[in-house]
């Protein structure tokens, strides 16, 4: 797929996640294969404010190339001059949220809220589009409030009129959890229904889930989120099923360990060393969450002080899952734990 000036071909997009989309992930997706990532989402008011914790969302060094930069906000003139800052860092593509459903986020006014707002809406893509210059603009989405309030057809008709280039649309509503499935087929109608591309984005989880979307919808694209939690061997996997038709499958333990030691060590050079170490803890579960003895990893690793104990934890584990120590786990239970909820282990 071409994005203005740059051609991704095949490879997909990284969504950008609240306290996961740090340089680490986006590294490490990157090293597997992913097209674009994302930073976390920033407030334009923040950026435009000049506030640190908005500037440090949106750091990235040029190695991270190509990436987008996702915007919240709902003034004009907030959005047009964080994007004409933004852009003095070169970004590949600047997004503009309208599908967070957080409810510290929408009693703002800001993301979902203002898909009821078509008005609104335009004049903000609007705002971006003219500071952007020659930086695409995308426009992130969802169907609509509710089912009786579904104007997803609506909302990407204004995100095309008022000069967008592409949208990602997250096949659920406002009010819809994850545990709902995802309506596809209106990612179908969109398609259908403007010019621009449309990328699709709603559980897809292992590389038939993407070449299944892309089959039923058409869309151009597609935005993993919580696929690749612990998880970007999903894009080395598509790219490989893509080339000659067989999927790869999991990957082994010692890979899995190699790459989650790697996570950790990233976490380590980004954070301060507390800090790193509580921001490894949920990732080395991910990483291990469709593994036997994922009980037992939990309570060691909840317990680790320091990124050399977690490290030191994560060979113990590996050495076990080799050895067939654990009995096995019941991997719909837990599948089903984490498309609900990404931090399942907090329900024990």
């Amino acid at each position: 797929m071409k994005l203005g000036k740059l051609d991704l071909g095949s490879k997909l997009f990284v969504a950008p996640m609240a306290d996961v989309s740090d340089a680490p992930f986006r590294k490490i997706a990157k090293e597997y294969g992913a097209g674009l990532t994302f930073t976390q989402m920033v407030s334009a008011k923040g950026i435009v404010d000049n506030e640190f914790y908005a500037l440090r969302q949106f750091a990235y060094s040029r190695d991270e190339k190509p990436i987008g930069v996702q915007l919240i906000g709902n003034e004009p003139d907030y959005l047009y001059q964080a994007v004409a800052e933004i852009k003095r860092y070169k970004p590949d593509l600047i997004d503009i949220n309208f599908g967070c459903s957080v409810q510290n986020v929408t009693k703002h006014n800001l993301g979902a809220a203002i898909l009821d707002n078509p008005l609104l809406m335009g004049e903000l893509i609007k705002a971006m589009v003219s500071a952007a210059d020659d930086i695409p603009v995308s426009v992130k989405l969802r169907l609509g409030q509710s089912k009786n309030r579904i104007n997803i057809l609506e909302s990407a008709q204004v995100a095309q009129d008022n000069g967008a280039s592409l949208v990602f649309v997250h096949a659920r509503l406002r009010n819809s959890h994850y545990k709902d499935e995802p309506m596809w087929e209106w990612i179908k109608k969109i398609k259908e229904a403007v010019d621009i591309p449309v990328v699709g984005n709603g559980s897809l989880f292992t590389p038939q889930d993407i070449i299944k979307m892309t089959a039923e919808t058409n869309c151009d694209s597609v935005m993993i989120a919580r696929g690749a939690l612990g998880n970007p061997f999903i894009f080395r996997r598509y790219a490989e099923y893509l080339e000659n038709g067989v999927d790869p499958g999991e990957p082994s333990f010692d890979e899995i360990e190699k790459v989650a030691i790697h996570h950790c060590e990233l976490l380590s050079r980004e954070y301060a060393d507390n800090v790193a170490a509580i921001k490894a803890k949920k990732n080395v579960i991910w990483y291990y969450k469709n593994c036997d003895g994922l009980d037992a990893l939990i309570d060691k690793i909840a317990s680790a002080k320091s990124i050399e104990k977690e490290i030191e934890i994560i060979h113990e584990h590996t050495e076990k899952l080799n050895a067939g120590f654990y009995p096995p786990e019941d991997r719909e239970l837990i599948n089903k734990k984490f498309s609900e909820r990404v931090v399942f282990w907090l329900d024990r």
